[in-house]
């Protein structure tokens, strides 16, 4: 089964999608903060990493940045879960090597059919 890694600092929100994936069959690693999720990346070689962007240390477009173009991660799709919803914000999001871009509140259906998608 396919592992994804949660990047938030929100402990409420990391919940809320640690569950609702388990239920859906995911095994489900967690990070507190960009640097942190970097390392979580490295360490469980995830399948899909769900990224906030508003985060202490290193927001989720720095570590985004780095995971893309690191050889070693670059290869981990990357969707990107946030409450920044200005269109700038999801065209720099994408920019930095996202595939997906969605905003909170999450719609479950979407999220899930999105990982669907880009799981393949």
């Amino acid at each position: 089964m396919s592992i994804i890694l949660v990047v938030d600092d929100s402990p409420t929100e990391t919940h809320v999608l640690k569950s609702l994936l388990e239920k859906h069959g995911y095994t489900v690693e967690t990070a507190s903060d960009g640097e942190l999720g970097i390392e979580a990346a490295k360490e469980h070689h995830p399948d899909l990493i769900l990224m906030d962007v508003v985060m202490p240390v290193m927001n989720g477009f720095q570590a985004t940045r780095q995971l893309s173009r690191d050889p070693e991660t670059s290869g981990i799709p990357i969707i990107m879960v946030t409450t920044k919803d200005q269109d700038t914000d999801r065209s720099w999001g994408l920019r930095q090597g996202a595939k997906e871009y969605l905003t909170k509140p999450i719609d479950t259906k979407e999220l899930l059919s999105k990982i669907k998608a880009t799981l393949g």
